[in-house]
């Protein structure tokens, strides 16, 4: 039986892989941040994310560049990628709003939804299932949610101030953004020419409640790699899921 949201859901994304990755230093000093190999993977984060996408139906993808952009440009070249892809280059700062409106005006398919994500997220889920959470909400943006622990024990205690349990490492109570988006054909006409999306259109379009959270299932792993101490952990934790 064929799927009724198959056609809805997107098949072009953008990666956004501009960013200086100064907190990655010495792994950043002579590769962009989507370059960098977790230990014992084999593979950048980008190369992974393209087969994450390819995997999830997209098969188109434009990669937004700025720091070292001739080192993953010449990467893209020479690799064996599973998805079309184009590179853009900021010819000047645009900020994080501007860069995605940019970088979405390069999508081969205007008229049809797209996904997004940060070009330093490893992460496995299905993003079918947040394209179909997004129509149903029928949302302008779609977030996905992530619960990431603590990197600190927790201390539980009961209504008189007993110490009643500690817990290593638990999770967050709050949701943070996991930096990987669906955004329907509209939302690119919603995005600054300059300036930072997070802090204009998205609160704008909570206000008007056409801003959905897609909370990743839970077991799913998620991690955003923005310092020398993620690589580490991310290598363990990938390592003990046999990735």
């Amino acid at each position: 039986m064929s799927d009724p949201n198959a056609t809805s859901r997107p098949t072009q994304a953008v990666i956004l892989a501009g960013g200086q990755g100064s907190r990655l230093r010495p792994y950043t000093d002579d590769r962009p941040k989507p370059m960098v190999e977790i230990p014992g993977t084999g593979t950048p984060i980008i190369g992974h994310q393209l087969v994450w996408l390819a995997e999830e139906g997209v098969t188109d993808v434009v990669v937004s560049c700025g720091h070292l952009a001739e080192v993953l440009q010449e990467w893209l070249k020479t690799a064996d990628l599973p998805v079309d892809v184009t590179t853009v280059v900021e010819t000047e700062p645009l900020g994080r709003g501007g860069g995605l409106k940019y970088a979405a005006a390069h999508l081969p398919r205007p008229d049809s939804a797209w996904y997004a994500t940060n070009g330093d997220i490893w992460t496995r889920f299905s993003l079918r299932d947040m394209a179909d959470f997004h129509a149903e909400r029928d949302a302008v943006a779609t977030i996905a949610l992530a619960r990431p622990r603590i990197p600190w024990g927790a201390v539980q205690t009961d209504g008189f101030g007993r110490v009643t349990d500690f817990i290593e490492s638990p999770p967050t109570q709050y949701a943070i953004n996991a930096g990987v988006y669906v955004f329907s054909p509209e939302f690119a006409g919603l995005l600054p020419e300059r300036g930072d999306h997070e802090r204009t259109t998205f609160p704008h379009l909570a206000r008007e409640r056409r801003l959905a959270g897609f909370p990743i299932p839970q077991g799913a792993y998620w991690r955003a790699i923005d310092t020398a101490k993620d690589l580490r952990e991310a290598a363990k934790e990938l390592a003990a899921l046999g990735r």
